[in-house]
């Protein structure tokens, strides 16, 4: 590749199905000085590498919208967007082609029926021509432009089958094709519009404007021009503009739109916030440590735009067939002709035709499932990730972080004298107050669950290897490992606590042992469940692979009744996922997207727990999970054979409309007129279908 190379993207408008977006790729790859482009139908985009050397963006702009395309930009949409004038003419002509359409439309059905043979034999052909040219002029036009650029669409077929109409004398016939080639056209570009409704929904969350502090004063200023370090305001019901550190403030935060999650979460001085999430029932001053794009949310809208690039298997066969359907179409229609010799039956095979259907059969789907699921906390990086999902049947767990909380909790407290728990409890967490150790953060933290009253520690002493020394309430407190306690081992329950893989605290009074603290990663609650539910969505064997030892890791596993697979290093997960691979499983790997990065990327499918606010989250994965909730990954399960399940109907329907239509128009039994009105039926059954998808609540 070259390293000189530089990556354009281009805002593209006039784009309505997934041919306009092949036929924009081809004419851009074919620009002198292009590496490569991805075409985005979704988001209106287009991806382009080039050569600075050899092409440059306005020599892609002018083979756009040679193409027949517009390209919008933040300085030129103005200028590239079709003037007033455009747009007003050619919404008359729409009128002008619908109404009259409509009414010849009723006067032919009239005629069928005995009413008005003698009102439409003396409409003189000029106004027929008049009617057709008038009305089906966008649409004439577009066909003239792929004409010159050799290229063939279902316009142009039914454009065809109208000559043939017109060539015949049926010149009612030729009307209400045009009427319905409008009517089509409208189809199409809705169907377009509801495609790209996820990626529109999720890019109007973003936060517009930003209030800062400039020079000692409160400046409202465009979110995307907020400075990293600068201080931005944040008032009751505000969206946050960007990713931050609330250096003062308190404030109750809507996380919704970033991880999914409906309670909101208290933020206070030193709390982490994230661009687009609200703040409710406070105030909050934000230090701004990340910006527009590089926003948690901004990566998130970018990978769901971008998602539509990553296409699976399903995709590319429906865009191969859909390259080669028109030309088998035509050939159908010349032996309809040569062997029936009824131009009629020839022109309904040219216009009963639904080219776009295959090809929107699988994106739309897969583009409402990754909207919809980005909304609820699921970053999707593509739809072969859903396909993938689809046919896993292996799910490889990482435990620390994933499984587990990833930080000790006190489990159990022992105590060893006249004290009670809350007692022991409470001398542990006074003399661990000030300790920065994670063990004495899990004391102080199950002090606080119970509302324990701490003292103030006098003479604080922390010895390395050993634990704490303070001087409590006028008492002597120690808190530490075993090396404290000379005769640790005949103390009772502490062969049975470390058996159970836990890490014991001993607490002295007075150098008197008073009690015994176990500590440790605790499981997750929703995971039993979660694991229950991914057997039922298909997937055949769970294991659990962690660089913990055996004693602590083979209790943990055998309690959710998964395989185990102990002191792995990294390169030993790679190798786990890689053995199964090499069977023919298709492997899902869970982590937490830091250490287990090489394995998720070498899984078919790696997901990555609690990825908010983390880049190498978000990067490591093929799928993030916002939130840190075990219960994300049936649901993903479940929207992956939801998804499937609706491509699998969207591409059934959309074979069995074309195979009848061809098979009824080439045996004369279609006739024109209804042909037209049936080719639209194929893209509106596909959006009602996938609409389903955007509409399901979980």
């Amino acid at each position: 590749m070259n390293k000189q190379s530089v990556i354009v993207e281009l805002i593209i408008k006039g784009m309505d199905c997934a041919d306009c977006a092949r036929h924009v790729k081809a004419t851009i790859e074919a620009v002198p000085g292009v590496i490569g482009a991805i075409v985005l139908l979704a988001s209106q985009k287009a991806v382009v590498r080039l050569d600075p050397t050899k092409a440059a963006p306005a020599d892609i702009h002018k083979a756009v919208e040679g193409a027949g395309y517009s390209v919008v930009t933040s300085e030129t949409e103005h200028a590239t967007l079709p003037p007033l004038f455009g747009q007003f003419t050619r919404r008359i002509l729409t009128l002008f082609g619908v109404v009259f359409g409509a009414v010849l439309f009723i006067v032919v059905i009239g005629e069928w029926l005995g009413l008005l043979e003698a009102v439409t034999k003396r409409v003189p052909w000029p106004v027929w021509l008049a009617v057709v040219i008038i009305g089906g002029w966008p649409v004439l036009a577009e066909v003239a432009k792929a004409a010159v650029r050799r290229k063939i669409t279902s316009h142009t077929l039914m454009t065809v089958g109208m000559l043939a109409a017109m060539a015949v004398g049926e010149w009612a016939a030729a009307v209400i094709v045009v009427f319905f080639m409008r009517v089509g056209e409208y189809v199409e570009s809705f169907t377009a519009e509801q495609a790209r409704r996820a990626v529109m929904d999720l890019t109007a969350m973003a936060p517009q404007k930003a209030r800062v502090v400039r020079d000692g004063a409160e400046v409202e200023v465009p979110a995307s021009e907020v400075k990293v370090g600068e201080t931005v305001i944040v008032r009751p019901g505000e969206k946050i503009p960007v990713d931050g550190e609330v250096t003062d403030g308190q404030a109750t935060v809507d996380q919704a739109t970033i991880t999914g999650e409906s309670m909101p979460v208290e933020a206070g001085p030193g709390a982490k916030v994230f661009a687009a999430t609200i703040a409710r029932l406070g105030s909050l001053r934000v230090r701004a440590l990340k910006v527009g794009e590089d926003t948690t949310f901004g990566r998130v809208v970018k990978l769901v735009e971008e998602a539509e690039a990553n296409r699976g298997d399903v995709q590319r066969y429906a865009d191969r067939f859909s390259g080669y359907y028109l030309p088998v179409v035509m050939a159908v229609a010349l032996l309809t002709y040569l062997f029936s010799r009824n131009p009629l039956a020839t022109a309904a095979v040219l216009v009963v035709v639904c080219s776009c259907s295959f090809a929107l059969a699988t994106p739309l789907a897969m583009i409402a499932s990754i909207g919809a699921g980005a909304r609820r906390g699921l970053l999707i990086k593509g739809g072969k990730y859903l396909e993938t999902l689809n046919r896993a049947d292996v799910l490889l767990l990482d435990k620390t972080g994933t499984l587990t909380f990833g930080r000790p909790r006190i489990t159990d407290v022992v105590t060893l004298g006249a004290l009670s728990e809350e007692e022991v409890l409470t001398l542990a967490a006074s003399a661990e107050r000030y300790s920065e150790h994670p063990l004495a953060e899990a004391v102080r933290c199950k002090s606080r669950e119970l509302n324990l009253a701490l003292l103030e520690p006098e003479r604080f002493e922390a010895i390395p290897g050993q634990g704490v020394r303070a001087r409590v309430g006028g008492i002597g407190v120690e808190v530490g490992s075993c090396r404290i306690v000379p005769d640790a081992a005949s103390i009772p329950a502490v062969a049975e606590l470390e058996s159970q893989g836990k890490t014991l605290l001993f607490v002295l009074s007075d150098g008197e042992p008073v009690g015994v603290l176990a500590a440790a990663d605790t499981l997750r609650p929703e995971v039993p469940q979660a694991l229950a539910e991914t057997g039922k969505l298909g997937i055949r064997r769970i294991e659990l692979l962690t660089g913990d030892s055996e004693l602590v890791a083979a209790p943990l596993a055998e309690s959710l009744g998964i395989n185990c697979r102990a002191g792995l290093l990294p390169e030993d997960k790679i190798a786990v996922v890689k053995e199964y691979q090499a069977k023919g499983h298709t492997v899902i790997m869970v982590g937490d997207g830091v250490n287990d990065a090489p394995a998720l990327a070498q899984a078919d499918v790696g997901i990555a727990m609690g990825a908010a606010g983390s880049d190498v989250s978000i990067e490591a994965a093929h799928i993030a999970l916002m939130r840190e909730d075990w219960s994300l990954v049936p649901e993903l399960l479940a929207i992956a054979r939801r998804t499937m399940g609706v491509v699998r109907m969207n591409l059934v329907f959309t074979a069995c409309y074309n195979i009848a239509g061809l098979s009824l128009a080439s045996l004369g039994l279609l006739p024109i007129t209804l042909a037209a009105a049936l080719q639209s039926l194929p893209d509106l059954g596909i959006l009602a279908n996938s609409s389903r998808l955007l509409r399901r609540k979980e």
